[in-house]
């Protein structure tokens, strides 16, 4: 099939492991896709071998002491790519008029600007960052449909039900006749850990993802099943599914990677091999279908696949989530914030493992109905929450 000029690609978050898994797709397929845009925190030496390799025109740093580093290894190396930093950089990259899509996998509320830039300037956006709509849900899709912009999930849950789905879904959701939205969980490495044994945890083992190659954060979110909840919050926004009818399936081999069950009695599953890849090239590609470089499911290797309800006494961040959703308002954005800081305090040896829910808890108990109808009301309630668990974080004794 013969294809139109390349599709310019921002990719936020490059040098993370769902953006160096996008370029991999990219690099697949020069002839549909050119890197317009790449951007990192602080990785400047792994973001100048992603200039060298894919030339974009712009590469975006948070930190000003790697920008400069990195600028200068691109001038010894002859790059014409130019180099910006700061968050009104990333909102210039995410919705320049010469981009097509936006690779939103910029992890934390760190990603909200330059995702809400991308949504209204009419993008495609392929949302891999879960806390746009953790954080501000309402304001995030009321973006979308004011710019015009195509939001197709990364997540490989979200990306799933995405496929499971008719076409049709979002403007007769009662005619398409969906009765539940079943996210599946690998259930992370402490499924079948001792309870008792969850209190002397380590930041190591908690990365140590079963199944998953994962930065620090989200596996560290695997293990408490805080991904998941964000996910059910995600999958609300994205699907408009009521929380009643949004259920948490542990999955442990991780080859389902969501379903959708039916009026009619049908449950309609995506299944594939634990590899972000196939999210991110069925997004990016979106309505084809392109190879992505991932290995065909063996049905006859994997033999068999096991389903549980997910245990709230071990996985209470999920208990968490689902609260947080119900309750609305502040609360999303609250329970987003305070988990940010109750991780970063624990993989700082810091807090222990199960100091996690009880910060969250901690703090969401303060939120009370607190709404986030701007921008700033978002904000506002993550630096509150941010304020409060750093407070219950010095309040408990330090972790070697």
């Amino acid at each position: 099939m013969a294809h139109s000029a390349p599709r310019r690609l921002t990719v936020l978050g490059a040098t993370g492991s769902i953006g160096q898994s996008t370029l991999d797709v990219v690099a697949r397929h020069p002839d549909r896709f050119e890197v317009f845009a790449l951007s990192a925190q602080r990785q400047h030496d792994k973001l100048l071998g992603q200039c060298l390799q894919f030339a974009p025109r712009y590469a975006v740093l948070g930190d000003p002491t790697a920008a400069a580093q990195l600028a200068a290894g691109l001038r010894d190396a002859g790059s014409r790519t130019e180099v910006l930093c700061g968050e009104a950089a990333l909102d210039d990259i995410a919705s320049a008029e010469a981009v097509d899509m936006v690779m939103a996998a910029i992890v934390g509320a760190a990603g909200l600007r330059p995702t809400l830039a991308a949504a209204r300037a009419g993008k495609k956006v392929l949302l891999a960052n879960k806390e746009a709509l953790v954080l501000s849900g309402q304001l995030f899709m009321d973006a979308v449909r004011a710019g015009g912009a195509t939001l197709l999930p990364i997540d490989s849950e979200h990306n799933a039900i995405f496929q499971a789905l008719p076409v049709d879904y979002a403007r007769d959701p009662v005619a398409a006749g969906v009765r539940r939205v079943l996210l599946t969980a690998s259930g992370g490495p402490f499924r079948t850990a001792p309870l008792a044994a969850l209190a002397a945890v380590t930041p190591e083992q908690a990365c140590a993802h079963p199944n998953w190659v994962m930065g620090r954060k989200i596996s560290v979110d695997s293990a408490t099943m805080m991904n998941k909840g964000l996910e059910v919050i995600e999958a609300h926004w994205l699907f408009g599914a009521p929380a009643d009818i949004i259920e948490v399936v542990v999955h442990p081999q991780s080859v389902i990677h969501s379903m959708v069950d039916y009026a009619d009695g049908s449950v309609i599953a995506q299944l594939g091999n634990p590899d972000m890849r196939t999210p991110i090239a069925n997004a990016m590609a979106w309505p084809e279908r392109i190879e992505a470089g991932v290995r065909p499911l063996d049905l006859f290797e994997i033999a068999r696949l096991d389903f549980e309800r997910p245990d709230l006494e071990r996985f209470p961040c999920l208990r968490l989530a689902f609260e947080a959703l119900r309750a609305g308002g502040a609360a999303p954005a609250v329970l987003n914030a305070a988990n940010e800081e109750a991780v970063a305090a624990f993989l700082e040896h810091r807090i222990g493992f199960l100091d996690i829910p009880a910060i969250i808890a901690a703090c969401l108990e303060r939120s009370g109905t607190q709404t986030v109808d701007s921008l700033e009301a978002v904000f506002a309630a993550d630096a509150c929450a941010r304020e409060w668990a750093r407070a219950e974080i010095t309040r408990r004794p330090v972790c070697r």
